[in-house]
């Protein structure tokens, strides 16, 4: 799923408070996994830093991107039994496990095949979607239709069950690229890579903490408004809206949304804008946010009873069509005025 874009107005619209700060300011920036980057961080050593963070890409890449046919997961995906994968696919195909059942089974990669289908994906889209193809396509969906075996080779049920991590793999290869940080001694920094982020420490520029919006959904196309602003403290936020985010049918004039349930196998509109999450990791966080915008707001309601460290900012509309607000207390804390 496409993520809101998220202004930085730590790393853009700095103030200075007239500290001077005692270690080196680095910032990166760049396009990869195909959206673009943004890395912030305080160093009284030279880390080096481009060369680690191209790396860490490349092997992401090559792990799970289905824009890569010799990756690892294209290989899958085309039936290849052989192939055995890393340490960064394991750690997402479990985690993808983990949120599949805990979210009742609307996060799942393996919806994929219909990502395609509707033309969001690496693959062509079908010309037109009818009732007959949807439930062929639909007896493809189901994370329990694929296992990750012990000599780490991946078993689908079906051949043709085709995996896309794209709805969690920025907000791990941000969790990857913090942790690389933090074994450099690097205590303050800031992520962004296409709209997810993680943040730990304090912007040392201005003494202050990091500070981070969500768009506005309503705004107008070319503006970037911002309904909110969050203290990003040792934590990470990723958002999910699918109010950009669409395909235009040229023959019917239907408009398909990014947001597709696994469980109809349609590419639907609930009644969530956009789905702000709070976790410990990016991963997580990235992971739930796509979930919830294909739950809706009172099923997004049931499984966070059941969820702990996950707190939520979400934009929905109301029967009337009106746009209102659901936040979590631990989110409200973080917001400013």
């Amino acid at each position: 799923m496409k993520k809101v874009f998220i202004l930085f107005l730590s790393a853009f619209n700095l103030i200075s408070c007239g500290n001077e700060a005692k270690i080196d300011s680095q910032e990166h920036n760049g396009e990869a996994l195909g959206t673009t980057y943004m890395i912030r961080y305080f160093s009284d050593t030279d880390l080096d830093f481009k060369k680690s963070l191209d790396s860490i890409f490349d092997n992401i890449n090559s792990s799970m991107s289905t824009y890569i046919t010799k990756s690892d997961i294209s290989r899958i995906n085309r039936g290849d039994t052989t192939v055995q994968v890393d340490d960064h696919f394991v750690n997402v195909f479990n985690t993808s496990d983990k949120v599949f059942k805990e979210t009742y089974g609307f996060f799942d990669p393996t919806v994929g095949v219909l990502v395609n289908a509707y033309g969001f994906g690496p693959e062509k889209a079908l010309k037109q979607i009818d009732s007959v193809k949807l439930d062929s396509l639909q007896n493809l969906v189901g994370f329990e239709k694929i296992k990750l075996k012990e000599d780490r080779t991946i078993q689908k049920d079906d051949p043709l069950v085709y995996l896309d991590f794209n709805a969690i793999a920025k907000g791990y290869t941000i969790d990857v690229i913090a942790e690389y940080l933090e074994s450099k001694n690097v205590e303050n920094y800031l992520i962004e890579l296409g709209g997810e982020l993680r943040a730990k420490g304090r912007n040392l520029e201005n003494d202050n903490h990091w500070v981070v919006g969500i768009d506005d959904p309503n705004q107008e196309k070319g503006d970037r408004s911002l309904q909110a602003k969050v203290k990003l403290e040792n934590a990470a936020m990723a958002t999910s809206g699918n109010y950009r985010k669409y395909r235009m049918d040229t023959l019917t004039g239907q408009k398909y949304v990014h947001t597709i349930n696994p469980k109809t196998g349609e590419a639907e509109r609930s009644n969530l804008l956009s789905a702000s999450v709070l976790a410990e990791n990016c991963m997580m966080a990235d992971a739930y946010a796509t979930a919830f915008m294909a739950l809706g707001l009172d099923r997004t309601k049931e499984v966070l009873q059941n969820l702990e460290a996950v707190e939520v900012y979400i934009l929905y509309s109301s029967k009337e069509g009106k746009m209102e607000i659901f936040s979590t207390p631990g989110f409200q804390k973080q917001l400013l005025d």
